[in-house]
């Protein structure tokens, strides 16, 4: 369905979520809502609803920043976005999704954007990019262009004391940490709101969470929250950019507005030069809203999330990854240091032994020598094909590490490529921690990281490649392009066309994500990657807080997060950092499993045995937090995994007979723990299983409005089963 002819509200909808805009007298074009399917419309507490609504998209052209009152440092307010009128509008139907175009005219440049509205079927989740075509007749050069821009979130007159806005840091050892402010406290009140002159929209004040560089989620994760305190509302939100990304809110009038970007001039020094006839298109952006709580909210993320990804058969048989990194070899494997894991590593129940970093170099000064991606003959005397022969007749798939966008200052291949295969600023190479950074959009660093990985799975069988990145480049590159933003967002989209077109030509290979654990952990990564680390944390009572809270930004069944048993540790230390990898869906094995006493070697067996169990229903299951997210200094964390029959998303409100798994971790205070889960209260019949480990003294049973949980020793964690009818 198509038309030019101007409507004054445009509908667009699935069985679960129904999208409004509207289309005002002079053509704008602004979101009216976003509601779960059959809810009534909400009232306009505000007393001046429509002038709280932004346009549809804010593009910003080079020279042109702030058309209205609010500081050109915000997302909104620019002067494009308020010529911007309505052109014409078109529902297409794909697979299991529908899409609406909605395309804007800017008569005084000539340029065309197109919002591209995106609905999946069964899941309450908008997805969202914009793209800018220059119809004009001279270029055009666009500083800033919206993923997403949607006003008059709240509804509420007293919008800064009923919600809060959650986000989340994510640094190196300690991932997915989320912090919950108040809107004051972000410098978003009702202070001068109303006593603004006529003609003033709004206060300066804004509310952004961005990023630049390479590190797509060093320091926060690319993911917001606004809710209701009473938890009956709330907006989730993030983008999808393997890159620099740029998200806000800000006071509009009477209500709040949120705003989605890639990058931006601002912020990322990025412009894109448009000559007649060219186009670009935004990062994608996804929103979700919904009248629950916050597992509601990103439960139905969850399921969005599976549905945007490529297609791999790992995401349902979810087998056991065994790497000889983390609390293990460190970097530094031979011939009789991976013979010695072998055996009790094909004991434990592993399917795949990954060989991690140093395999390449004679010795452990590798850092800034790498690049030339051969296994060392002085590591693997007995020669590395005879190896992984080895580890193939235990019964376990080999797989490597590789770093594939960087080569080291020293290495022989350093001088290899053209100058213009790395990123450069004004006409020097980037260096960054004595590497080079490869620039993807360059024929021959495909050309040649195409070799690498077809050469290693053609010579020695490796079905498993672990893709590290320990660099984080913020210069970008300003080689064959706009700007250096441009040309690092081209680098981002080409890097992801390249590991795409490996899994095309090796259907069956498996492509771990990971920078420094998880400084790339974003959905763009993650729709293309077939799992992804989600720490470097060593200690495992640390680790709790990021594997408790880790589905906030990541499927489960893509979690890879590490277990690495030590002969030094006691038990409950052991089955702890077992625990954290069984809740988080994917197991990444480690530790010194040849050195383990035989009844720790079992303790591992026995809770390889219980995920080889559980993992039939990890990948319809969406997660849940008893306590909330988990915080880093908290004595008691918890964390669930609820089974969802038949596809559903979700997003709350489900009763009757269920299942769940349900991990519980003490790191001190009170032996016991009380944990409201909504769902289960009311049953009749709720049946509780101790999974994993099974220690003395340990219980949970339904206690007044929740479960009580006691775990007698002061470090330790538990996996149970639930069902109930």
């Amino acid at each position: 369905m198509a038309t030019a002819e101007k409507p004054t509200e445009i509908t667009f909808s699935n069985d679960v979520v129904k999208v409004s805009l509207h289309v005002d007298e002079d053509g704008s074009v602004y979101f009216q809502d976003i509601l779960p399917a059959g809810a009534p419309p909400r009232a306009q507490g505000t007393a001046h609803f429509a002038s709280s609504a932004t346009p549809l998209c804010e593009v910003r052209l080079s020279g042109e920043r702030n058309s209205q009152s609010k500081t050109s440092k915000a997302l909104v307010g620019s002067y494009v976005g308020t010529r911007l009128k309505y052109k014409s509008s078109s529902i297409s139907h794909q697979a299991r999704q529908k899409v609406l175009d909605v395309t804007l005219h800017d008569e005084q440049t000539g340029i065309a954007v197109t919002c591209h509205l995106t609905l999946f079927d069964g899941i309450s989740v908008l997805r969202s990019s914009t793209t800018i075509h220059n119809e004009g007749k001279k270029d055009v050069v666009v500083t800033q262009i919206s993923s997403l821009v949607i006003g008059g979130l709240t509804r509420f007159n007293e919008w800064w004391s009923e919600f809060t806005v959650s986000s989340a840091t994510n640094t190196w050892f300690r991932e997915a940490q989320w912090h919950e402010r108040s809107l004051p406290d972000v410098g978003l009140d009702d202070v001068g709101v109303y006593q603004l002159d006529q003609g003033h929209l709004a206060p300066m004040s804004i509310f952004n969470v961005s990023n630049r560089g390479t590190f797509s989620t060093q320091g926060h994760l690319p993911i917001g929250m606004l809710k209701r305190r009473d938890n009956a509302e709330t907006w989730l939100w993030q983008v999808e950019n393997n890159g620099s990304w740029k998200w806000e809110l800000g006071d509009w009038k009477d209500d709040i507005y949120l705003a989605l970007s890639g990058p931006d001039s601002n912020d990322h020094d990025w412009r894109q030069k448009l000559s007649p006839g060219e186009t670009f298109t935004s990062a994608t952006a996804a929103v979700c809203h919904l009248f629950g709580d916050a597992d509601a909210a990103f439960g139905a993320l969850t399921q969005y999330r599976r549905r945007i990804r490529r297609d791999h058969p790992d995401h349902q048989h979810l087998p056991v990854i065994f790497n000889d990194y983390m609390n293990c070899l460190m970097g530094d494997p031979t011939d009789e240091k991976i013979l010695a894991l072998v055996k009790p590593v094909a004991r434990s129940g592993a399917e795949y032994f990954v060989i991690d970093a140093g395999w390449y170099a004679d010795d452990n000064d590798w850092w800034d020598d790498v690049g030339a991606w051969e296994p060392s003959a002085k590591r693997f005397p007995m020669g590395f094909g005879s190896l992984l022969d080895r580890i193939r007749a235990a019964g376990l798939q080999p797989g490597l590490w590789l770093e594939a966008e960087v080569i080291g200052t020293r290495s022989a291949e350093a001088d290899a490529l053209p100058p213009e295969a790395y990123f450069q600023r004004d006409g020097a190479r980037v260096v960054e921690k004595n590497r080079f950074q490869l620039d993807f959009r360059h024929a021959a660093v495909v050309a040649r990281m195409d070799g690498v990985v077809d050469r290693l799975v053609a010579t020695y069988g490796v079905r498993y490649f672990k893709f590290d990145y320990n660099i984080e480049v913020t210069q970008g590159t300003d080689v064959d392009c706009s700007s250096a933003g441009a040309g690092q967002l081209g680098h981002n989209r080409a890097y992801l066309g390249w590991v795409a077109g490996l899994l095309d030509r090796h259907p069956g290979l498996v492509i771990e994500n990971c920078s420094s654990g998880a400084q790339r952990m974003d959905d763009a990564m993650n729709a293309v990657h077939t799992l992804q680390s989600t720490s470097d944390q060593q200690d495992p009572v640390r680790y709790a807080a990021i594997a408790a809270a880790i589905h906030t930004a990541v499927a489960p069944e893509q979690a890879a997060t590490w277990a690495y048993p030590q002969p030094g540790w006691d038990d409950e230390t052991n089955a702890l950092t077992v625990v954290n990898a069984l809740i988080s869906g994917r197991v990444h094995l480690s530790g010194r499993l040849d050195l383990l006493a035989p009844r720790q070697l079992d303790l591992v067996c026995r809770g390889m045995h219980v995920y080889k169990e559980m993992r039939r229903d990890i990948a319809a299951a969406v997660s849940f937090w008893p306590l909330g997210f988990a915080k880093w200094h908290d004595d008691w964390l918890a964390a669930g995994l609820r089974v969802v029959d038949g596809g559903g998303d979700g997003s709350g409100g489900e009763r009757g007979a269920g299942k769940c798994y349900l991990a519980v971790w003490r790191r001190g205070g009170q032996e016991s723990c009380e944990l409201p889960i909504s769902f289960i209260m009311g049953s009749k019949d709720v049946a509780i299983s101790l999974l994993y480990p099974e220690m003395p003294g340990t219980k949970l049973e339904v206690a007044g409005s929740g479960l009580r949980a006691t775990i007698p020793s002061k470090i330790g964690a538990r996996l149970f089963s639930i069902s109930w009818s």
